[in-house]
Protein backbone atom coordinates (compact mmCIF):
# COMPACT_ATOMS: atom_id res chain seq x y z
CA UNK A 1 0.00 0.00 0.00
CA UNK A 2 1.04 3.66 -0.34
CA UNK A 3 1.17 5.52 3.15
CA UNK A 4 1.15 8.74 3.97
CA UNK A 5 2.92 9.52 7.28
CA UNK A 6 2.49 12.87 8.34
CA UNK A 7 4.81 14.04 12.10
CA UNK A 8 3.74 16.91 14.30
CA UNK A 9 5.22 18.61 17.01
CA UNK A 10 8.57 17.80 18.98
CA UNK A 11 11.27 15.84 17.98
CA UNK A 12 10.37 13.18 20.73
CA UNK A 13 7.59 12.43 18.57
CA UNK A 14 10.08 12.24 15.05
CA UNK A 15 11.74 9.24 16.46
CA UNK A 16 8.16 7.76 16.72
CA UNK A 17 7.28 8.61 13.36
CA UNK A 18 10.69 7.53 12.29
CA UNK A 19 10.43 3.69 14.12
CA UNK A 20 6.32 3.69 12.51
CA UNK A 21 8.43 4.33 9.07
CA UNK A 22 10.59 1.62 9.61
CA UNK A 23 7.94 -0.79 10.47
CA UNK A 24 6.04 0.28 7.55
CA UNK A 25 9.11 -0.35 5.03
CA UNK A 26 9.85 -3.46 6.28
CA UNK A 27 6.50 -4.93 5.19
CA UNK A 28 6.60 -3.38 2.05
CA UNK A 29 4.66 -0.32 1.71
CA UNK A 30 5.64 2.52 -0.20
CA UNK A 31 5.54 5.80 2.61
CA UNK A 32 5.73 9.17 1.76
CA UNK A 33 6.02 12.24 4.18
CA UNK A 34 4.21 14.78 1.83
CA UNK A 35 1.22 14.27 -0.56
CA UNK A 36 2.39 14.47 -4.35
CA UNK A 37 0.38 15.93 -7.19
CA UNK A 38 -2.22 13.87 -8.32
CA UNK A 39 -0.67 10.46 -6.58
CA UNK A 40 -2.83 10.20 -3.65
CA UNK A 41 -1.73 7.66 -0.74
CA UNK A 42 -4.40 4.73 -0.01
CA UNK A 43 -4.33 5.20 4.11
CA UNK A 44 -2.94 8.30 5.72
CA UNK A 45 -1.57 7.97 9.31
CA UNK A 46 -1.19 11.28 11.44
CA UNK A 47 1.35 11.56 14.93
CA UNK A 48 -0.84 14.23 16.60
CA UNK A 49 1.05 17.07 18.99
CA UNK A 50 -1.51 17.99 22.13
CA UNK A 51 1.25 20.02 24.58
CA UNK A 52 -0.02 23.68 23.88
CA UNK A 53 -3.54 25.48 21.90
CA UNK A 54 -1.28 25.81 19.06
CA UNK A 55 -0.22 22.04 18.40
CA UNK A 56 -3.39 21.25 19.21
CA UNK A 57 -5.02 23.24 16.77
CA UNK A 58 -2.52 21.99 14.29
CA UNK A 59 -3.23 18.78 14.73
CA UNK A 60 -7.22 19.21 14.33
CA UNK A 61 -6.42 21.11 11.27
CA UNK A 62 -3.90 18.34 9.79
CA UNK A 63 -6.82 15.75 10.97
CA UNK A 64 -9.52 17.95 9.31
CA UNK A 65 -7.81 18.10 5.85
CA UNK A 66 -7.05 14.07 5.84
CA UNK A 67 -11.14 13.55 6.58
CA UNK A 68 -11.87 15.87 3.65
CA UNK A 69 -9.84 13.91 1.78
CA UNK A 70 -11.42 10.46 2.74
CA UNK A 71 -14.55 12.02 1.62
CA UNK A 72 -13.98 13.18 -1.62
CA UNK A 73 -12.56 9.40 -2.23
CA UNK A 74 -8.30 10.43 -2.60
CA UNK A 75 -7.79 8.74 0.35
CA UNK A 76 -9.10 5.26 1.80
CA UNK A 77 -8.48 5.43 5.99
CA UNK A 78 -7.49 7.93 8.29
CA UNK A 79 -5.70 6.75 11.33
CA UNK A 80 -4.32 9.32 14.36
CA UNK A 81 -2.09 8.38 16.70
CA UNK A 82 0.09 10.45 19.23
CA UNK A 83 -0.16 12.90 21.96
CA UNK A 84 -3.85 14.40 21.38
CA UNK A 85 -5.46 11.18 20.73
CA UNK A 86 -4.07 9.88 23.73
CA UNK A 87 -5.56 12.91 25.37
CA UNK A 88 -8.61 13.13 24.23
CA UNK A 89 -9.08 10.29 22.15
CA UNK A 90 -13.29 9.82 23.19
CA UNK A 91 -13.71 13.37 22.38
CA UNK A 92 -12.15 13.54 18.99
CA UNK A 93 -14.24 10.24 18.26
CA UNK A 94 -17.42 11.92 18.92
CA UNK A 95 -16.24 14.83 16.91
CA UNK A 96 -14.51 13.98 14.38
CA UNK A 97 -15.91 10.20 13.47
CA UNK A 98 -14.85 9.79 9.91
CA UNK A 99 -11.09 9.07 11.46
CA UNK A 100 -11.16 5.28 11.06
CA UNK A 101 -9.17 4.53 14.00
CA UNK A 102 -7.67 6.60 17.13
CA UNK A 103 -4.35 4.89 18.88
CA UNK A 104 -2.40 6.61 22.05
CA UNK A 105 1.34 7.59 22.39
CA UNK A 106 3.12 4.35 23.32
CA UNK A 107 1.12 2.21 20.82
CA UNK A 108 3.45 1.55 17.64
CA UNK A 109 2.76 -1.75 17.92
CA UNK A 110 -1.47 -1.40 18.28
CA UNK A 111 -1.06 1.16 15.60
CA UNK A 112 0.66 -1.49 12.91
CA UNK A 113 -1.85 -4.42 14.22
CA UNK A 114 -4.50 -1.59 14.23
CA UNK A 115 -3.81 -0.77 9.96
CA UNK A 116 -4.06 -4.73 9.61
CA UNK A 117 -0.31 -4.74 9.21
CA UNK A 118 2.87 -6.93 10.12
CA UNK A 119 4.66 -5.45 13.34
CA UNK A 120 8.23 -6.62 13.22
CA UNK A 121 9.11 -6.87 17.10
CA UNK A 122 12.82 -7.83 16.65
CA UNK A 123 13.02 -4.40 14.55
CA UNK A 124 11.63 -2.16 17.52
CA UNK A 125 15.31 0.14 17.94
CA UNK A 126 15.64 0.34 13.93
CA UNK A 127 14.65 3.40 12.34
CA UNK A 128 14.17 5.64 9.00
CA UNK A 129 15.52 8.86 9.73
CA UNK A 130 13.60 11.93 8.39
CA UNK A 131 16.05 14.43 9.21
CA UNK A 132 19.59 14.95 7.31
CA UNK A 133 21.48 11.66 6.83
CA UNK A 134 24.29 12.75 9.34
CA UNK A 135 22.23 13.99 12.59
CA UNK A 136 19.54 12.14 14.26
CA UNK A 137 17.44 11.97 17.33
CA UNK A 138 17.81 9.66 20.13
CA UNK A 139 14.79 9.66 22.45
CA UNK A 140 16.10 8.00 25.87
CA UNK A 141 13.11 7.95 27.85
CA UNK A 142 9.64 8.55 27.74
CA UNK A 143 7.22 10.59 30.31
CA UNK A 144 7.99 13.26 33.23
CA UNK A 145 7.97 12.47 37.21
CA UNK A 146 8.15 16.39 37.98
CA UNK A 147 4.47 17.59 37.71
CA UNK A 148 5.13 21.00 37.02
CA UNK A 149 1.81 23.43 37.31
CA UNK A 150 1.83 24.18 33.96
CA UNK A 151 2.85 21.19 31.87
CA UNK A 152 0.46 18.25 30.49
CA UNK A 153 3.33 16.23 29.47
CA UNK A 154 2.58 13.63 32.57
CA UNK A 155 -0.62 13.72 31.88
CA UNK A 156 -0.41 12.67 28.44
CA UNK A 157 2.72 10.48 28.33
CA UNK A 158 2.97 8.90 32.28
CA UNK A 159 5.43 8.69 34.28
CA UNK A 160 8.98 8.96 33.53
CA UNK A 161 10.56 5.47 32.08
CA UNK A 162 14.18 5.20 30.89
CA UNK A 163 15.38 3.15 27.99
CA UNK A 164 17.84 0.58 29.10
CA UNK A 165 21.41 1.81 27.87
CA UNK A 166 22.02 -1.58 25.79
CA UNK A 167 18.67 -0.81 23.59
CA UNK A 168 19.83 3.04 23.08
CA UNK A 169 23.57 2.06 22.22
CA UNK A 170 22.15 -0.47 19.92
CA UNK A 171 19.56 2.26 18.59
CA UNK A 172 22.78 4.50 18.08
CA UNK A 173 24.82 1.81 16.45
CA UNK A 174 22.05 1.64 13.61
CA UNK A 175 21.69 4.99 12.85
CA UNK A 176 25.67 5.15 12.87
CA UNK A 177 25.34 2.26 10.20
CA UNK A 178 23.00 4.89 7.96
CA UNK A 179 25.63 7.72 7.97
CA UNK A 180 24.58 9.65 11.10
CA UNK A 181 27.77 11.57 12.93
CA UNK A 182 25.79 13.73 15.22
CA UNK A 183 23.39 12.49 18.00
CA UNK A 184 20.75 14.97 19.55
CA UNK A 185 20.32 13.11 23.12
CA UNK A 186 16.47 13.85 23.88
CA UNK A 187 14.15 13.31 26.82
CA UNK A 188 11.89 15.58 28.65
CA UNK A 189 14.31 15.68 31.29
CA UNK A 190 17.19 14.34 30.78
CA UNK A 191 18.99 14.73 33.99
CA UNK A 192 16.80 12.24 35.97
CA UNK A 193 17.42 9.42 33.17
CA UNK A 194 18.34 5.97 34.86
CA UNK A 195 16.92 6.48 38.67
CA UNK A 196 14.19 4.35 37.32
CA UNK A 197 16.30 1.37 35.99
CA UNK A 198 19.55 1.95 38.35
CA UNK A 199 18.26 3.48 41.32
CA UNK A 200 20.75 6.65 40.37
CA UNK A 201 21.15 9.44 37.46
CA UNK A 202 22.93 7.44 34.60
CA UNK A 203 23.21 9.80 32.16
CA UNK A 204 26.72 10.83 32.07
CA UNK A 205 27.14 6.92 32.01
CA UNK A 206 24.86 6.62 29.04
CA UNK A 207 26.43 9.38 27.20
CA UNK A 208 30.06 8.07 27.73
CA UNK A 209 28.70 4.57 25.94
CA UNK A 210 27.28 6.40 23.09
CA UNK A 211 30.36 8.15 22.80
CA UNK A 212 32.51 4.83 22.34
CA UNK A 213 30.45 4.36 18.66
CA UNK A 214 33.91 5.23 16.42
CA UNK A 215 31.51 7.07 13.81
CA UNK A 216 29.43 9.28 16.36
CA UNK A 217 31.51 12.79 16.32
CA UNK A 218 29.11 15.04 17.99
CA UNK A 219 26.59 14.04 21.24
CA UNK A 220 24.30 16.84 21.88
CA UNK A 221 21.97 16.99 24.96
CA UNK A 222 18.79 18.78 25.33
CA UNK A 223 16.12 18.77 27.96
CA UNK A 224 18.75 18.97 30.75
CA UNK A 225 16.21 19.88 34.28
CA UNK A 226 17.73 21.67 36.24
CA UNK A 227 16.71 20.52 39.99
CA UNK A 228 19.53 17.93 41.41
CA UNK A 229 21.98 18.43 38.38
CA UNK A 230 24.47 15.41 38.55
CA UNK A 231 28.13 16.19 39.01
CA UNK A 232 29.22 13.38 36.46
CA UNK A 233 27.48 14.90 34.00
CA UNK A 234 29.73 17.89 34.22
CA UNK A 235 32.35 16.33 34.50
CA UNK A 236 31.64 14.02 31.03
CA UNK A 237 30.82 16.85 28.96
CA UNK A 238 33.86 18.59 30.07
CA UNK A 239 36.24 15.78 29.52
CA UNK A 240 34.25 13.71 26.25
CA UNK A 241 35.62 15.56 23.07
CA UNK A 242 32.73 13.76 21.41
CA UNK A 243 30.31 15.30 23.91
CA UNK A 244 29.20 19.07 22.54
CA UNK A 245 29.59 21.92 24.88
CA UNK A 246 26.06 22.78 24.99
CA UNK A 247 23.38 22.40 27.02
CA UNK A 248 19.29 22.64 26.86
CA UNK A 249 18.22 23.59 30.41
CA UNK A 250 14.57 25.11 30.90
CA UNK A 251 15.10 27.26 33.94
CA UNK A 252 11.15 28.60 33.14
CA UNK A 253 11.78 31.47 35.46
CA UNK A 254 13.73 33.10 37.54
CA UNK A 255 11.58 34.80 40.25
CA UNK A 256 11.02 32.81 43.69
CA UNK A 257 7.41 33.48 44.01
CA UNK A 258 6.91 32.15 40.67
CA UNK A 259 9.22 28.99 40.82
CA UNK A 260 7.11 28.14 43.48
CA UNK A 261 3.40 28.47 41.97
CA UNK A 262 5.26 26.34 39.00
CA UNK A 263 6.07 23.35 41.26
CA UNK A 264 9.62 23.39 39.78
CA UNK A 265 11.35 22.55 42.56
CA UNK A 266 14.33 24.57 42.55
CA UNK A 267 14.97 28.66 43.76
CA UNK A 268 16.48 31.72 42.26
CA UNK A 269 19.46 30.69 43.76
CA UNK A 270 19.52 27.01 42.53
CA UNK A 271 19.30 28.36 39.26
CA UNK A 272 22.57 30.94 39.78
CA UNK A 273 24.56 28.41 41.38
CA UNK A 274 24.74 25.89 38.63
CA UNK A 275 24.92 28.46 35.80
CA UNK A 276 27.96 29.54 37.75
CA UNK A 277 29.32 26.45 38.18
CA UNK A 278 28.54 25.01 34.69
CA UNK A 279 30.37 28.09 33.27
CA UNK A 280 33.30 27.98 35.57
CA UNK A 281 34.19 24.00 34.73
CA UNK A 282 33.32 24.41 31.10
CA UNK A 283 33.96 27.97 30.05
CA UNK A 284 32.85 27.62 26.33
CA UNK A 285 29.75 26.13 27.10
CA UNK A 286 27.17 27.81 25.26
CA UNK A 287 23.22 27.54 27.48
CA UNK A 288 20.05 27.53 25.65
CA UNK A 289 17.23 28.10 28.04
CA UNK A 290 13.66 28.35 27.96
CA UNK A 291 11.42 31.01 29.49
CA UNK A 292 7.68 31.02 30.41
CA UNK A 293 5.90 34.70 30.96
CA UNK A 294 2.61 35.23 31.78
CA UNK A 295 2.28 32.10 34.37
CA UNK A 296 -0.47 33.23 37.75
CA UNK A 297 1.44 34.80 39.74
CA UNK A 298 3.97 36.94 37.42
CA UNK A 299 3.17 40.58 38.58
CA UNK A 300 5.29 43.15 37.42
CA UNK A 301 8.01 42.80 39.64
CA UNK A 302 8.89 38.96 39.04
CA UNK A 303 8.98 39.81 35.60
CA UNK A 304 11.52 42.32 36.49
CA UNK A 305 13.54 40.25 38.46
CA UNK A 306 13.49 37.85 35.09
CA UNK A 307 14.65 40.66 33.32
CA UNK A 308 17.27 41.16 35.37
CA UNK A 309 18.57 37.53 35.49
CA UNK A 310 18.82 37.59 31.36
CA UNK A 311 20.47 40.51 31.28
CA UNK A 312 23.17 38.97 34.03
CA UNK A 313 23.03 35.00 32.68
CA UNK A 314 23.64 36.44 28.90
CA UNK A 315 22.03 32.81 27.59
CA UNK A 316 23.66 32.35 24.31
CA UNK A 317 20.13 30.33 23.36
CA UNK A 318 17.15 31.65 24.36
CA UNK A 319 13.53 30.82 23.61
CA UNK A 320 10.11 32.04 25.52
CA UNK A 321 6.49 31.39 25.25
CA UNK A 322 3.51 33.43 26.81
CA UNK A 323 1.76 30.82 29.38
CA UNK A 324 -2.05 29.23 28.50
CA UNK A 325 -3.80 27.20 30.88
CA UNK A 326 -3.55 23.15 29.39
CA UNK A 327 -6.97 21.19 31.21
CA UNK A 328 -5.98 19.07 33.63
CA UNK A 329 -2.65 20.44 34.95
CA UNK A 330 -2.75 21.78 38.69
CA UNK A 331 -2.40 25.67 37.34
CA UNK A 332 -5.33 24.72 34.48
CA UNK A 333 -7.39 23.45 37.77
CA UNK A 334 -6.52 25.58 40.77
CA UNK A 335 -5.18 29.31 39.08
CA UNK A 336 -6.61 31.79 37.46
CA UNK A 337 -5.45 33.22 34.17
CA UNK A 338 -5.83 37.01 35.27
CA UNK A 339 -2.85 37.91 32.69
CA UNK A 340 -3.88 39.26 29.85
CA UNK A 341 -2.78 38.09 26.44
CA UNK A 342 -1.33 41.47 25.33
CA UNK A 343 0.42 41.62 28.45
CA UNK A 344 2.04 38.31 28.24
CA UNK A 345 2.87 38.79 24.35
CA UNK A 346 4.26 42.29 25.66
CA UNK A 347 6.39 40.76 28.20
CA UNK A 348 7.32 37.96 24.67
CA UNK A 349 8.59 40.59 23.00
CA UNK A 350 10.53 42.79 25.77
CA UNK A 351 12.52 39.47 26.72
CA UNK A 352 13.09 39.22 23.10
CA UNK A 353 14.56 42.75 22.81
CA UNK A 354 16.92 41.88 25.11
CA UNK A 355 18.16 38.64 23.99
CA UNK A 356 18.74 40.04 20.61
CA UNK A 357 20.95 42.60 22.28
CA UNK A 358 22.74 39.64 24.14
CA UNK A 359 22.90 37.37 21.03
CA UNK A 360 24.44 40.28 18.83
CA UNK A 361 27.36 40.98 21.20
CA UNK A 362 28.35 37.28 21.51
CA UNK A 363 28.02 36.32 17.86
CA UNK A 364 30.06 40.03 17.41
CA UNK A 365 32.74 38.19 19.74
CA UNK A 366 33.55 35.50 17.68
CA UNK A 367 34.51 37.41 14.32
CA UNK A 368 38.21 36.61 14.05
CA UNK A 369 37.51 33.19 15.96
CA UNK A 370 38.18 29.48 14.37
CA UNK A 371 35.74 27.12 15.13
CA UNK A 372 34.94 23.20 13.82
CA UNK A 373 31.64 23.03 11.81
CA UNK A 374 29.30 20.51 10.47
CA UNK A 375 28.22 21.05 6.95
CA UNK A 376 24.65 20.63 6.76
CA UNK A 377 23.36 21.83 3.75
CA UNK A 378 23.60 23.91 0.63
CA UNK A 379 21.71 26.75 0.55
CA UNK A 380 21.64 29.50 -2.70
CA UNK A 381 25.29 30.77 -2.41
CA UNK A 382 25.91 29.08 0.81
CA UNK A 383 26.63 26.42 2.23
CA UNK A 384 24.59 26.24 5.63
CA UNK A 385 26.77 25.09 8.75
CA UNK A 386 26.65 24.95 12.37
CA UNK A 387 29.32 24.70 15.58
CA UNK A 388 28.95 22.39 18.12
CA UNK A 389 27.49 25.37 20.38
CA UNK A 390 24.35 25.07 17.64
CA UNK A 391 21.58 22.81 17.53
CA UNK A 392 19.74 22.40 14.15
CA UNK A 393 16.61 24.14 13.64
CA UNK A 394 16.79 26.09 16.66
CA UNK A 395 20.21 28.30 17.05
CA UNK A 396 22.83 29.93 15.29
CA UNK A 397 23.72 28.43 11.32
CA UNK A 398 26.79 29.62 9.83
CA UNK A 399 26.87 30.37 6.51
CA UNK A 400 29.58 30.16 4.16
CA UNK A 401 30.10 31.74 0.33
CA UNK A 402 30.77 28.96 -2.29
CA UNK A 403 34.22 29.10 -3.07
CA UNK A 404 36.01 27.32 -5.98
CA UNK A 405 39.10 26.36 -4.00
CA UNK A 406 36.78 24.59 -1.66
CA UNK A 407 34.90 22.33 -4.61
CA UNK A 408 35.29 19.12 -2.07
CA UNK A 409 32.98 20.33 0.32
CA UNK A 410 30.46 17.52 1.24
CA UNK A 411 27.34 17.73 2.86
CA UNK A 412 27.40 16.00 6.37
CA UNK A 413 31.20 16.47 6.88
CA UNK A 414 33.35 18.80 9.13
CA UNK A 415 35.60 21.49 8.00
CA UNK A 416 37.23 24.39 10.19
CA UNK A 417 36.18 28.11 9.20
CA UNK A 418 37.18 31.53 10.55
CA UNK A 419 33.99 33.77 11.58
CA UNK A 420 34.13 37.11 9.54
CA UNK A 421 31.04 38.88 10.29
CA UNK A 422 28.09 38.39 12.33
CA UNK A 423 24.27 39.45 13.04
CA UNK A 424 22.17 38.47 15.54
CA UNK A 425 21.18 34.65 15.13
CA UNK A 426 24.04 33.80 12.28
CA UNK A 427 27.37 33.92 11.86
CA UNK A 428 29.25 34.10 8.10
CA UNK A 429 32.86 32.29 7.41
CA UNK A 430 35.01 31.14 5.38
CA UNK A 431 36.95 28.04 5.44
CA UNK A 432 40.44 28.11 7.28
Amino acid sequence: MRIQLISLGCSKNLVDSEKLLFQLKQGGHEVCYEMEEGKFPDIVVINTCGFIGDAKEESIDTILQAVQAKQRGDVREVHVFGCLSERYKDELRDEIPEVDSYFGARSLQEVIEGLNLTYFPEHLNKRIISTPSHTAYLKISEGCNWGCAFCAIPLIRGKYISTPIEALVEEAKNLADQGVKELLVVAQDATYYGLDLYAKRSIAPLLHALSEIDSIEWIRLHYAYPCHFPQDLIEEIRTNPKICHYLDIPFQHISNKVLKKMHRGNTKEDAIALIDKLRAEIPDIALRTTMLVGHPGEDETAFEDLLDFIKTAKFERLGVFPYSHEEGTFGGIHYKDEITYETKQDRVNRIMDIQQKISQQLNQNKIGKQFRVLIDQLEGNYWVARTQYDSPGVDNEVLISIDESHTHVAIGEFYNVEIIDATEFDLFGKFC
